[in-house]
């Protein structure tokens, strides 16, 4: 593999590192078809429920009841991972997706689309926080190497943000097409979310072209198992990212969205340009954390870039314009989620290959839950104030949380950071 910033950079962004699967491919390709998806209708949930008569605290409501029904599938997927096919438990994800879109776009009230939101795949913030998640990250492990596994995951987490990029974009066409075909907003975003079904139907049959053998690739591979030895630093981690998830529950890309639609006044069009780069620039971070992984260490990699993007977030309430606010934005953005692919890297290199599935679920539902507790507080927040308080607790918790992670994990060293004798 050809190192990032010399003449080999057309391989480092090669779609697949050296010694990967190629069915890794298939799963790439829908992580980018889910996060366009996820890209608009994160900025198009806010606006959708506003124009139904729905105000900030209904939408952090939402929000909340997306992120608390994707932590119960995701544990249900954690309880059962090692029973059943992850290509089964995609395929009916995705066709969960599907009915989440048809739903949102026939449902109006407030009681049916908060149910929707709590047993569908909605995904109101910029990251991948669905059941989803923990069923592709297993199976890109067990088709990599120790050596390229960062890498891998750095692809992944680039393809999820770039195409959640592009979505933020296209956010802005509703708005657009309403205003050209001279109807109503409401009907253009109700399409939107027909889209998001479509997005879904076409992972479906990604996932469909998954072979049946994937699960046993490697004949000599122990067989999933729930956690064993493990335990211990798996659930350690999981109590550490759940507290940075309810920090990042406040900053939803929805409530973030609301935030700066009240407070500066924003066009979709504007919002969508603004979150599109902010997507640009966290998806080029990522190749700049597997290179700076590689000399520091995952565990630094983590803290060491989190930090600073975390002390922006909290000045952004302060910023007295516009434009400060969207530079304190980007400079976050562009550092906050160097820490996404090294996580992902360091939980599936420090647990044994069989517990990887159960891993990743454990990981990710208490992230979920914590993250799903906030929204609503952070809805209330801004109900009351439109000074930006969730944005200061967020950037002041997440310090926490960096450096909580440094003190207990900064010695406990994954498999490539080992010294061979």
């Amino acid at each position: 593999m050809a190192r990032v910033w010399g003449g080999g950079m057309r391989n480092r962004l090669a779609i697949l590192p050296v010694g990967a699967a190629p069915e890794t491919r298939l799963l790439l390709a829908a992580r980018g078809l889910r996060a366009i998806g996820d890209g608009f209708v994160s900025l198009l949930l806010p606006v959708y429920l506003l124009e139904l008569g729905h105000g900030p605290f209904e939408t952090g409501v939402i929000a909340t009841a997306t992120l608390a029904g994707s932590a119960l599938l995701t544990l249900l997927v954690g309880l059962y991972a090692h029973r059943a096919s992850g290509r089964s438990l995609l395929i009916g994800a995705a066709l969960l997706m599907m009915l989440t879109g048809i739903a949102f776009a026939t449902y109006e009230d407030f009681w049916p689309l908060l149910l929707v939101a709590f047993v569908g795949t909605l995904n109101p913030s910029s990251g991948d926080v669905s059941l989803f998640l923990p069923l592709e990250q297993a199976q890109l492990a067990r088709w990599v190497s120790d050596r390229n596994r960062t890498r891998l995951f750095a692809r992944y987490s680039f393809i999820g943000s770039i195409m959640a990029a592009v979505g933020a974009l296209g956010a802005a066409l509703p708005e657009a097409a309403a205003e050209l075909l001279g109807t109503e907003l409401k009907p253009a975003l109700q399409g939107a979310f027909l889209l998001y079904a479509a997005l879904g139907g076409l992972a479906l049959l990604l996932y469909c072209r998954l072979p049946r053998a994937a699960e046993t690739t490697d004949p000599d591979e122990a067989p999933a198992k729930p956690l064993g030895r493990s335990r211990s630093i798996v659930l350690t981690l999981a109590a550490l990212f759940s507290l940075d998830a309810f920090a990042g529950g406040l900053v939803v890309q929805s409530l973030l969205a609301l935030w700066l639609f009240e407070r500066f006044g924003l066009s979709l069009a504007t919002a969508g340009a603004i979150f599109f780069w902010t997507g640009v620039l966290s998806a080029l971070s990522y190749f700049a954390a597997a290179w700076i992984a590689e000399r520091i260490g995952l565990i630094n990699t983590m803290v060491f870039t989190h930090l600073p993007a975390n002390l922006c977030l909290a000045l952004v309430p302060f910023a007295p314009s516009l434009p400060l606010a969207i530079t304190l934005l980007l400079m976050r953005s562009a550092l906050s989620q160097m820490d996404v692919p090294t996580r992902t890297s360091y939980v599936m290199a420090v647990v044994a290959p069989e517990e990887r599935p159960a891993a990743a679920s454990v990981t990710s539902v208490p992230r979920s839950l914590a993250a799903a507790a906030s929204p609503m507080l952070a809805g209330a927040l801004l109900a009351a104030s439109g000074f930006g308080w969730p944005l200061v607790f967020a950037g002041g918790l997440k310090i926490a949380y960096d450096l909580l992670l440094l003190a207990l994990f900064r010695n406990v060293r994954p498999p490539e950071e080992t010294p061979k004798y």
